[in-house]
């Protein structure tokens, strides 16, 4: 993990998280869905990192925006699951909901700054 970067640091935790919920999945023979969301879930943290060595301002925030939209997936995913599949933990909920407003304030900041 990389230091003093917090969406880093929380986007790779999660990404971990997401690796432990899907093996309960696959233990429920949802495969497909096991798929989904270990794609969308571990994107986010891919993304991220990618936007750390973006060329531009407008690469920086269009790889975070990429990480916010899987994240969104991520969300959708998660709902499905906790209705039908597993039980859901109300922490990793809110750690990606952390996580999304992180990203929303992260990519609104720095395009306005970048106006100036």
């Amino acid at each position: 993990m990389k230091k003093n970067n917090v969406v880093l640091n929380k986007s790779f935790l999660f990404a971990a998280e997401i690796l432990d919920l899907n093996e309960k999945v696959i233990e429920k023979r949802q495969y497909q869905l096991a798929n989904q969301l270990i794609r969308s879930g571990t994107s986010i943290s891919a993304n991220v990192r990618e936007s750390q060595r973006a060329v531009s301002t407008a690469d920086f925030t269009n790889k975070l925006g990429i990480a916010l939209k899987e994240a969104e997936e991520t969300d959708y995913w998660l709902d499905l699951i906790d209705l039908k599949i597993t039980k859901v933990e109300p922490k990793l909920k809110k750690e990606l909901d952390e996580l999304m407003r992180l990203l929303v304030s992260i990519i609104n900041s720095t395009k306005r700054n970048s106006k100036k």
